[in-house]
């Protein structure tokens, strides 16, 4: 961890109790395909860590479901998170997180946009093209280091396992 906080005096929110923990519905088809929502999603991702402070995304205020659209007839899912400060050098970690995240939680058939918010990153047009860059982000996943880095801010959102 850096000597220096990017951002010393975050604002942390409340949790919200309102999220839900999808109850799978049994049906006389096991194959039947099951609708995604939003809700679902911010469920997967309300948990994790944040990659400088002990608080998660969802006490930040870093993903929030209005930012989450998905679109289960096309298989089309697009989260916008938005850093705490408009410098932040986490964002693309963040983003990282979000992505690793939803691949190991969603089916395959899923395509998953990560952007930052629009205005919320004073380079948002860099952090969003390493995030939508495919060959960036599996570069990304074969160093052990960042990898690491990954898991940690994820191992809290692994605790229904």
């Amino acid at each position: 961890m850096e000597s220096e906080l990017i951002n010393p005096n975050p604002v942390v929110h409340e949790r919200r109790v309102d999220a839900r923990i999808k109850a799978r519905k049994v049906t006389a088809d096991e194959h039947e395909r099951e609708p995604i929502d939003e809700l679902e999603i911010f469920d997967y991702l309300r948990d994790i860590t944040d990659p400088e402070h002990p608080y998660t995304l969802e006490q930040l205020n870093v993903v929030t479901e209005d930012l989450i659209h998905v679109d289960d007839s096309s298989s089309h899912i697009m989260v916008q998170f938005t850093p705490t400060v408009a410098h932040c050098s986490m964002a693309t970690l963040i983003g990282l997180c979000i992505r690793v995240k939803l691949m190991r939680s969603l089916p395959n058939r899923f395509k998953v946009d990560i952007k930052v918010s629009p205005g919320s990153h004073s380079s948002e047009a860099a952090v969003n093209k390493q995030l939508g860059d495919k060959e960036r982000v599996a570069a990304a996943l074969e160093n052990p280091n960042l990898l690491d880095m990954v898991d940690r801010c994820l191992a809290s959102t692994d605790k229904d396992k």
